[in-house]
């Protein structure tokens, strides 16, 4: 005796059709979400990385630092202190001379640089000449470091161990002779970046003899 094959009812194709649809959604989110995060974390390293070369840069300029002061771009104002740092809030935060430029293509250039770093509409930049001692032609490349900064804040320990706001210091400026002056370096530099997302980075740095 023959039976015919008895096929699925509507309804229970209606069933199977929800329940691949309600799979698929939640498989959909679980995508969605794995995706998202990846990219979260993706931006969140990459911003990271940011951090950590801008510390970097900032520690190594520090550590090569040179007693070598410029002069100005014109001729007869006073010269620039190899280190020169105004009071908090004043830009650029600090310029400095160091030693150690890079010069991978062999252009006949000093090894020494002049760099300086500021804050400007939320990110830090650093900055530095294309001569050392520089004319009113002279350019500058700027480069944006860190973005979502709220401030940089720098601290210099005196001959004395005492912490300075400003370099070189206002009372020892005036009690040494002027070329002296000039060429004064800090024992130790201490660097406050506060930011937005990353809260507030201190580091201290000893600065060579």
């Amino acid at each position: 005796m023959n039976m015919r094959r008895r096929g699925f009812t509507l309804i229970e194709l209606l069933v199977a059709i929800f329940i691949a649809a309600v799979m698929f959604a939640m498989g959909y989110g679980a995508l969605s979400q794995g995706l998202k995060n990846h990219e979260t974390l993706k931006a969140e390293q990459e911003r990271l990385g940011k951090l950590q070369t801008a510390v970097r840069l900032l520690e190594q300029d520090f550590v090569q630092l040179t007693p070598r002061p410029v002069r100005q771009a014109i001729g007869d104002e006073p010269a620039q202190p190899a280190l020169q740092s105004g009071t908090p809030g004043t830009q650029p935060v600090v310029m400095l001379t160091r030693d150690g430029w890079a010069n991978p293509r062999g252009v006949q250039r000093p090894g020494l640089q002049r760099v300086a770093y500021l804050v400007e509409d939320g990110s830090l930049k650093r900055e530095h000449w294309t001569v050392l001692d520089p004319t009113l032609a002279s350019t500058t490349v700027k480069l944006e470091l860190l973005t979502h900064v709220k401030s940089l804040t720098l601290r210099y320990m005196d001959a004395n161990r005492q912490w300075q706001e400003q370099w070189p210091p206002p009372t020892v400026a005036g009690a040494i002779a002027q070329e002296t002056s000039l060429r004064l370096r800090p024992i130790a530099v201490e660097i406050t970046l506060d930011t937005e997302d990353w809260g507030t980075i201190v580091r201290l740095i000893e600065i060579a003899g």
